[in-house]
């Protein structure tokens, strides 16, 4: 044991407490540096909620453009299931998803898939006036082929940079 310990062992036997002089350096910095580390990992977990939002936001676009595309090749198919229809004109219009209008009682089948086609375009990617489907179909020329342009639209911008209001995924096929 220091000299130090002795001395206020003895001392307090007696009962006469003696204070020992203090250390010598620095005294009260833990707290300052707890407050620092504390400073530092509140700047980083900032950081990595900032990072953690831009993630989400471009993931809910991706996920959108893949909607797109998905409701894109599900009216294709619903044509090719449907080719004399289809080459005929039948499905081409534009189909607002805030506005789909029901087919009557017996209409054609052409009627009833492109009136599924707007419901789910309103129920994937938003039943406002910004979502739209457009299918154009015509005749190749000098052939007996079909070719067939599917747009969509979108409301994109809440995806940050790269977003738009009026967002586009075009897809060609030929029937």
């Amino acid at each position: 044991m220091s000299s130090h310990a002795v001395s206020f062992l003895a001392c307090a036997a007696s009962g006469q407490p003696r204070i020992l002089p203090a250390k010598k350096g620095q005294v009260g910095v833990g707290l300052i540096e707890v407050l620092v580390a504390v400073l530092v990992l509140s700047i980083g977990f900032l950081g990595i909620a900032a990072m953690q939002a831009k993630s989400l936001s471009t993931n809910n676009s991706a996920m959108a453009r893949s909607m797109a595309t998905i409701a894109s090749y599900s009216i294709l198919d619903a044509m090719r299931a449907d080719l004399p229809n289809a080459v005929s004109g039948n499905y081409n219009g534009t189909y607002k998803a805030n506005a789909c209008t029901a087919p009557s009682a017996g209409a054609s089948l052409s009627s009833n898939q492109t009136y599924q086609w707007c419901q789910q375009l309103g129920a994937t990617l938003g039943a406002t006036a910004n979502t739209s489907g457009k299918i154009a179909c015509s005749a190749a020329s000098g052939t007996s082929t079909t070719n067939c342009t599917i747009t969509i639209q979108f409301d994109d911008s809440r995806a940050g940079v790269g977003g738009k209001a009026a967002q586009q995924v075009i897809t060609q096929a030929i029937l």
